[in-house]
């Protein structure tokens, strides 16, 4: 396919920023460092991470068009001297708030492989935070309408009695997104988007430990931009922010500090070019275990276990009971 214009650069975001034009960028779509301490994250107390993000912010405002929105993806900082849980999504709402941007979706990704924690429920979700510049922002309703359930409904009063009620383009998506191919997965207003994160069987996965899916970037770039605009990832990574916008007929700049991250990233688009990239298609059904397959039946070692607990438990109720029996025989 013919790509269209984009940049791709080793450097740092805000100095990359300051030299773009104010208000030429139509939609900015990352996920920041978190501040856990991956490989390419230096862990700083949760006050100096926030206020290092900041001129960042400042400057991506600036470059933001009037009719343009920042979509930004974050998790939870963990506290590593005493385990508390920091939801970044509240810091960071008050930081763009303060800076006149206003919200206009606080949307739920969902997924279903994680790390396993001990010591509190493990983490299956991270949030993004969707905001526009100005009231006049971009929003492509009729691209990202899902089918509707009842088409043939018609209004029972009114003047419109007996008339269709419903679009025929679908309705506007609900608040709560499930992902079923038989709704077509294309809900761009839902609260909860139930969307595989890129681990080891993923089609896209890459050595970057916290991949975006082109899929989750895509939703974005089809209901927030035009074709030709462009896209920016200030946080790039391998590159799946550019390749959802390219892929999509629009402009894509990204920026990052890792050289191994370009290089892959730019590897991809190169694949995409060819038409030889393989991405999840953002309409598949999710996984679902049939039951019949081995890795989801219920293991043979954990049954023996656990009819040895009921055995057990048979033995002591046993137990019991004779207990009673000789208490009660003793009276």
């Amino acid at each position: 396919m013919e790509l269209k214009n984009f940049k791709y650069e080793k450097k740092d975001a805000l100095k990359f920023l300051q030299k773009q034009k104010d208000k030429s960028i139509k939609l900015v779509i990352t996920s920041p460092p978190y501040n856990i301490g991956k490989e390419y994250e230096t862990v700083t107390s949760l006050n100096e991470y926030l206020e290092n993000l900041k001129p960042i912010i400042k400057e991506l405002v600036r470059v933001l068009s009037d009719d343009g929105s920042i979509c930004w993806e974050v998790g939870n900082y963990i506290d590593p001297s005493t385990s508390e849980v920091y939801p970044l999504d509240i810091y960071f709402y008050k930081i763009f708030k303060d800076m006149g941007l206003l919200l206009r979706n606080r949307i739920i990704w969902h997924f279903g492989h994680g790390l396993q924690c001990e010591k509190r429920f493990s983490g299956r979700y991270e949030t993004i935070l969707w905001f526009s510049k100005t009231e006049n922002y971009t929003f492509n309703l009729d691209d990202v309408r899902i089918p509707s359930k009842y088409p043939g409904k018609r209004a029972y009063k009114g003047d419109n009695k007996g008339k269709l009620s419903g679009n025929p383009k679908g309705k506007n998506p609900e608040d709560v997104w499930k992902a079923t191919i038989e709704r077509l997965y294309d809900d761009w207003d839902c609260k909860v988007w139930d969307i595989p994160n890129v681990k080891s069987q993923h089609p896209e996965k890459t050595i970057h430990p916290c991949q975006f899916p082109v899929e989750l970037v895509e939703r974005c770039v089809l209901a927030l931009t035009n074709e030709n605009d462009i896209v920016y990832d200030p946080f790039a990574g391998v590159g799946s922010s550019l390749i959802a916008a390219l892929k999509n007929g629009r402009q894509a700049y990204g920026t990052e500090l890792m050289k191994e991250y370009i290089d892959i990233g730019l590897e991809r688009i190169n694949k995409l070019a060819q038409d030889a990239l393989k991405t999840r298609p953002i309409y598949q059904k999710i996984y679902e275990p049939s039951g019949k397959d081995s890795v989801s039946k219920y293991p043979v070692e954990w049954m023996q276990m656990r009819l040895e607990e009921l055995e057990n438990i048979e033995k002591q109720i046993k137990q019991e009971k004779r207990k009673i029996k000789k208490y009660i025989s003793e009276k």
